[in-house]
């Protein structure tokens, strides 16, 4: 369960935020970017902004046509109901976002099962996958869309190798399946692995990017894919409620931050392992190290539970999560190094007096 500290309107203020990289707020120079963009009616195609955003998006993704959405869940319950019929089999791993994080919007509005996949840190092999195909018979549901989440969000951040990535892409086209990648921290893999997105995206028929976590605005994500793909997810933006009209607003910080704030999730990274550093060198705290913007650890071997850690550290102006078990610490734009250090200072504190 992915559980944050109480919201006490009393208590201290949130200093330091590493509850996760959604907590961003917008820069003054992406609120500027706001208050100057041009807008129209996206519903028609007329709003300047979006059309702008979407393409670069399409472009470095590369994809044909994208589309503004709200949320990245709004991408992937999309992106299900264009590639699924009711009745249809989704294989994902079984930590990933549209199992574990979407409510059941897939079930509840495709009529789809999502068979979890197994693996380490968040990820399936090839091997996995291909073991869970089955013969296409009417005894079985047809299996139609293999999905990934780059990065593996519950695997602890961890990013998807681009080898295993073009095999799982044969595999599928061998089989008739349709790829979808979930790619709500997908610049975090491509600035930590050098790869570019279209590179990391290629062969997959559907892949987007959020710009409420790491890029830092206040909303939206933008899916990619062929154009007959786009024109069909719009269908169900229509049905689902989604079209936003003026929306070149948002549109706007979204664009500032493909220009801004993309090069520097590699401070996030560096944050992150220094943070995963500190906490390492704390007798008892087992770490799991950070491949990109979060850091996942335990602190029952210093003697304290990550429940009583998460809520010691909160009147201090210090918000940290607890998911599956584990304290998610989540780097951003908002959270410098020095954040780090007093965070590392904090809980080395109540770990010695444990």
């Amino acid at each position: 369960m992915y559980t944050p500290a109480p919201r006490d309107p009393k208590a201290i203020p949130v200093r330091i935020n590493l509850l996760s990289d959604t907590q961003t707020r917008p820069t003054p120079g992406m609120r500027e970017a706001m208050a100057r963009a041009e807008v129209g009616d996206e519903q028609i195609g007329d709003d300047p902004s979006v059309n702008v955003l979407c393409e670069r998006v399409a472009a470095l993704l590369g994809k044909e046509a994208a589309v503004f959405l709200p949320s990245g869940t709004m991408c992937n319950v999309t992106a299900t109901l264009v590639h699924c019929r009711p009745g249809d089999e989704i294989l994902a791993h079984g930590s990933a976002h549209i199992i574990a994080r979407e409510g059941g919007a897939h079930a509840a509005l495709g009529g789809f099962q999502i068979t979890a996949l197994p693996g380490a840190d968040g990820k399936f092999t090839p091997d996995t996958f291909r073991s869970a195909l089955h013969p296409r018979t009417r005894y079985q549901p047809p299996q139609t869309v293999i999905s990934v989440e780059q990065t593996a969000n519950i695997g602890g951040g961890t990013i998807w190798n681009k080898a295993d990535l073009d095999a799982i892409v044969q595999i599928a086209k061998s089989n008739g399946l349709a790829t979808h990648m979930d790619g709500a921290r997908l610049l975090n893999a491509c600035v930590a692995t050098g790869i570019s997105a279209s590179d990391m995206a290629s062969g997959w028929d559907s892949a987007w990017i959020d710009f409420s976590k790491g890029l830092g605005a206040p909303v939206g994500a933008v899916i990619a894919g062929s154009r007959d793909f786009i024109d069909e997810v719009w269908r169900w933006k229509q049905r689902l409620g989604g079209s936003m009209r003026q929306a070149g607003i948002c549109a706007a910080a979204c664009t500032y931050a493909l220009d801004h704030h993309v090069d520097r999730l590699a401070d996030d990274h560096s944050n992150a392992r220094a943070l995963a550093r500190g906490l390492s060198q704390i007798a008892g705290i087992d770490v799991q190290q950070p491949e990109t913007n979060l850091v996942f650890f335990k602190p029952d071997g210093a003697g304290i539970s990550g429940d009583d850690l998460v809520a010691r550290l909160r009147p201090h102006g210090v918000l940290l999560a607890m998911m599956d078990g584990r304290i998610r610490a989540c780097t951003h734009l908002d959270v410098t190094a020095e954040m780090i250090e007093e965070t590392v200072g904090l809980v080395r504190e109540i770990a010695r007096g444990a």
